[in-house]
C-alpha cells in the first residue's frame, strides 16, 4: 500500500506541475518553487542565510532564486532593521495570489472539492496578506 500512496503523490505532483506550466503565469524552476513555498508555507522570518541552510544550497543559489521571485513580484527582500547585515524575505500580495492558484490547481488534480479548497486558500490568504504588509 505505501507504494500505491507514493505513486498517487507522484501523479498529483505531475498533474499539478503540468497544469501550472500550461497556464498563463510565472514558470518557476524547482529551486525557485522550493524557495517560494518555504517562504509562504513555513512560519517565521526568512533570510537568505536561513533559506540556504534549510534547503542545503549555497547563498548565491538562494539569491538567484530570489532575484527571479522578485522580478515576478512573488517575494521581495528587505534589510533587517534589527541586523542590517541580514536580508529578510517578505511575502507579497501577488505571491499570495500565486499560492492560492497553486492550491486550486492541486485541489483540482487531486479531486478535492473546490469549496473546501477555497476555504483553506482564503484562510491562508488572510494570514499571508497580514504578513505581506
Amino acid at each position: 500500500m505505501p507504494q500505491a500512496n507514493n505513486d498517487q503523490m507522484l501523479h498529483l505532483l505531475c498533474d499539478t506541475v503540468v497544469s501550472m506550466v500550461r497556464r498563463d503565469g510565472p514558470d518557476l524552476s524547482a529551486r525557485q518553487l522550493a524557495v517560494f513555498l518555504t517562504c509562504y508555507l513555513r512560519d517565521g522570518a526568512h533570510t537568505v542565510r536561513g533559506l540556504a541552510s534549510e534547503l542545503k544550497v549555497s547563498k548565491p543559489a538562494i539569491t538567484r532564486a530570489l532575484d527571479r521571485l522578485g522580478e515576478l513580484d512573488l517575494a521581495r527582500r528587505k534589510v533587517d532593521p534589527l541586523d542590517r547585515r541580514s536580508v529578510l524575505v517578505q511575502r507579497t500580495l501577488k505571491g499570495s495570489s500565486f499560492l492560492r492558484e497553486m492550491r486550486a490547481v492541486m485541489a483540482e488534480a487531486s479531486g478535492t472539492r473546490p469549496a473546501r479548497a477555497e476555504r483553506a486558500s482564503a484562510s491562508v490568504e488572510r494570514i499571508t496578506t497580514r504578513r505581506a504588509g
